[in-house]
């Protein structure tokens, strides 16, 4: 595990983009293309505008992402989909952007989207961690046994009081009860991972996944047994350290 601490959010998501923009440009020069996993959420604004405005050749980059909702469409204003189009995808006309539909059959979309993911290996995975110590939408305790690349799940109140407190939705009766997540087996296939942890709320879990063995409670704990993970925090996610 690689360990920076940066003093604020924008400094991190600054250093995080540097070192994925590396990572792509690298593949791209060795193999004519790269391949990258994208989280979502509030804690990946910093990130992903910099990441965004980097010096890589976009049109020769796959893009993935984690997670949906089941049952919400891309116009909600929860949606991941549009979350990463906004975010992300606008004007980047890249090589291919393969994004969950949540309220298409669980099972094709999942099918789907597992036969592009499998295609080739994954270069670099931006993964968040949540304030419940989940990767992706995997909420403890997680499935640490499956090998599907795509699986669904239900959501633990923790991870919903999540969502509410970061304004996705009005209340916690609006927050779907189901999603669609890549797994923490699929998401360790990655060459190499990068996580961006910024923001206060989210020491305990930091202090939680850095201080404890690997546990489906604790999923996050999963990020310490992969052989390239880089870990970047600001002073306020650092705090309990």
């Amino acid at each position: 595990m690689n360990l920076h601490i940066l003093k604020t959010p924008d400094l991190l998501g600054r250093e995080a983009a540097t070192q994925t923009a590396s990572l792509l440009k690298e593949a791209i020069a060795s193999k004519g293309s790269a391949r990258l996993i994208l989280s979502t959420g509030a804690s990946q604004f910093e990130t992903l505008h910099h990441l965004r405005n980097s010096d890589v050749d976009w049109s020769k980059v796959e893009m993935f992402h984690l997670d949906e909702y089941i049952g919400v469409d891309s116009s909600h204003p929860a949606s991941f989909v549009k979350y990463l189009k906004e975010r992300f995808i606008m004007d980047l006309q890249l090589k291919n952007a393969y994004l969950i539909d949540g309220t298409a059959d669980t099972n094709q979309v999942i099918a789907e989207v597992t036969a592009h993911l499998r295609k080739a290996p994954i270069d670099v995975a931006l993964i968040g961690i949540g304030e419940n110590s989940h990767i992706a939408f995997n909420d403890p305790p997680a499935d640490f046994d499956t090998k599907e690349a795509f699986i669904t799940v239900a959501l633990d109140e923790a991870c919903k009081q999540q969502q509410v407190r970061e304004g996705w939705f009005a209340t916690m009766d609006d927050v779907p009860k189901l999603a669609i997540t890549m797994s923490p087996w699929q998401i360790m296939q990655s060459k190499v991972i990068i996580s961006a942890v910024p923001h206060s709320q989210k020491a305990k879990a930091v202090k939680a996944t850095l201080e404890s063995e690997l546990t489906n409670q604790i999923p996050a704990t999963m990020l310490k047994t992969h052989s390239d993970w880089t870990l970047y925090l600001d002073e306020a996610s650092a705090a309990l350290l």
